[in-house]
């Protein structure tokens, strides 16, 4: 089935895939895939083809964690050119730390008692449960972003225990949102895959349906509808793209069952943007808001929130509840581990915000925000019993 897609006035703006997809080459291919060797083969879609970009041999771990850590941050990326050094130097302990362990990870996140759950998987990567459909957002489930920046925690769900995805939603393309590595793991198990205009060339030629969708615009499928919306931030990869990928970045507002849920991706404080999404979505039961890095502000700060901002964002768009991401999970920024939480709790203290309305989770925890209300005696619901939702091999 494909679902259709209209821009938010109602014009149809057709029901299929957006533009070619290939996966990394050229300088692309070389910072996703060093060590290796790069080999390019070409693979027709139904598109009048598409260059099936780069793929690389097993790589050996051929650089020490630290170095490869290092290297990370000297790309191109949400990080910016940042002061590099003074990162590398407060996190050095952070670099060469073994990935933190979660205790007790999720084996089965659907969740009967809930009208509206999410479980943070760390950074910008959430399961969202709305009744009966399951919604991922930038999937990042490698053990590195772009190969070379490692992980500080492990991803807080195994993805063979996530449900059937309805649909999955990529931000951008820096590399800790649009995680090839992710999408290429998550095809078997998700539906469609929705990403911001001109990112398609990026998205890895999987057996996944996969739409651009462009600012105001709405993809829906049977009664769940998901609508791009304006962020503040940066669409290009690697840099050398910046001419051109001048439009693919986005957020989504998630519409199901009287259920409203907004996603920023990542992005500035926009405050007209935000009141914007609000006039349209007046009521908004759940904001995701990236509330890191912080520091330093001087070279961040116009293209990321901080706590504080992101509280004043829960404000603009009149949501009812926050659930902060996009940190604590890969060295991006002169933070240190704890830093955005600890900043968040002291905003929500310094802004008298009702602390019930925020909750901060850890990696891996998952939080009921609209609970569900079963009539006494009613078993689990037939639509979200696990047995309904098999795992795909």
């Amino acid at each position: 089935m494909r679902a259709a897609i209209r821009s938010s006035d109602g014009r149809a703006r057709g029901s299929g895939e957006g533009g070619p997809r290939n996966s990394d080459f050229g300088l692309a291919g070389i910072a996703e895939n060093i060590p290796g060797r790069i080999s390019v083969s070409t693979r027709g879609n139904g598109l009048g083809g598409t260059l099936r970009g780069v793929h690389s041999s097993p790589r050996p771990r051929l650089a020490p964690r630290a170095l490869l850590a290092a290297l990370a941050l000297a790309l191109p990326g949400c990080a910016e050119t940042l002061g590099r050094f003074g990162v590398v130097l407060r996190n050095a302990a952070a670099l060469v730390t073994p990935v933190r362990r979660v205790p007790g990870r999720i084996t089965q996140p659907a969740r009967p008692d809930a009208r509206l759950a999410v479980l943070w998987v760390g950074h910008a990567t959430a399961l969202v449960q709305i009744d009966d459909r399951f919604v991922l957002t930038d999937p990042v489930f490698t053990s590195a972003v772009g190969q070379v920046s490692p992980r500080v925690v492990e991803p807080g769900i195994d993805p063979a225990h996530l449900p059937r995805l309805d649909v999955v939603l990529v931000s951008h393309t820096h590399f800790d949102h649009l995680s090839q590595g992710s999408i290429e793991m998550l095809a078997p198990r998700a539906a469609h895959l929705l990403v911001p205009s001109g990112a398609m060339v990026y998205v890895p030629d999987v057996a996944l349906p996969a739409t651009e969708l462009p600012t105001w615009t709405y993809w829906e499928d049977r009664g769940m509808r998901v609508t791009a919306v304006p962020v503040d931030h940066v669409g290009w990869r690697y840099g050398a793209d910046a001419a051109w990928m001048t439009d693919s970045f986005t957020g989504y507002v998630i519409e199901y069952h009287g259920l409203t849920v907004y996603f920023g991706g990542d992005s500035a404080y926009a405050p007209t943007l935000f009141r914007a999404t609000a006039a349209r979505f007046p009521r908004i039961d759940l904001a995701l808001l990236p509330i890191a890095p912080i520091e330093p502000r001087r070279f961040i700060g116009h293209r990321h929130m901080d706590p504080t901002q992101a509280l004043a964002a829960l404000r603009d768009l009149g949501a009812a509840h926050l659930v902060p991401i996009h940190f604590d999970t890969f060295i991006h920024s002169a933070d240190a581990v704890g830093d955005a939480p600890a900043a968040l709790r002291r905003a929500i203290v310094a802004q008298s915000v009702d602390p019930a309305t925020v909750s901060i989770l850890a990696v891996g925890e998952q939080r009921v925000i609209v609970p569900r209300a079963p009539a006494e005696g009613e078993g689990l619901p037939a639509a979200i019993d696990p047995a309904n939702h098999p795992r795909r091999p």
